[in-house]
Formats: C-alpha cells, sequence, structure tokens
C-alpha cells in the first residue's frame, strides 16, 4: 500500500549511518506533523529507521519492502 506523504528522500545505494544523517537533515525544514518517504537499499535500515523514530520525537508511520528497496514513512514530530 502506498500512502500519501509530503516530501521525497532517496538514499538508495547509500549504507549506515548515511540514510539517518540525510533523513535527519530533511526533516529540519519540514513542519510538524509532515511525512517524508524514505527509498534505501540497505537491508540494515529496518533497524535504523525503527532505532531513529524510537529515540526521537519523529515517528515511523508505515514501512513497505519490494525487491531490495525498503520504504519509510516517517512523520516529523513536535506538534
Amino acid at each position: 500500500m502506498t500512502r500519501e506523504f509530503d516530501e521525497e528522500l532517496d538514499v538508495r545505494g547509500l549504507n549506515c549511518p548515511l540514510p539517518i544523517l540525510k533523513t535527519k537533515k530533511a526533516l529540519v525544514p519540514l513542519p510538524a506533523g509532515a511525512v517524508l518517504r524514505v527509498r534505501a537499499t540497505d537491508p540494515h535500515s529496518v533497524i535504523d529507521f525503527t532505532a531513529f523514530c524510537d529515540k526521537t520525537d519523529n515517528d515511523l508511520l508505515d514501512r513497505e519492502e519490494r525487491a531490495e528497496e525498503y520504504v519509510f514513512y516517517v512523520v516529523k514530530g513536535g506538534m
């Protein structure tokens, strides 16, 4: 299922820690409650995005896995 999102970040081909670092940077200009869709290929990103959202004010709304691609929907916190 594809969800609605406000912005998209493509970090395919990058490995830890770059997907998380680029996600943190991409979230900065977004308003609270905005949804950032992140497309990644690093298998560790599943663990990394879960931990990132657990340790920050952001929420992992959903995630999808399709043919070696991981898609994360991160809601910016601060509401």
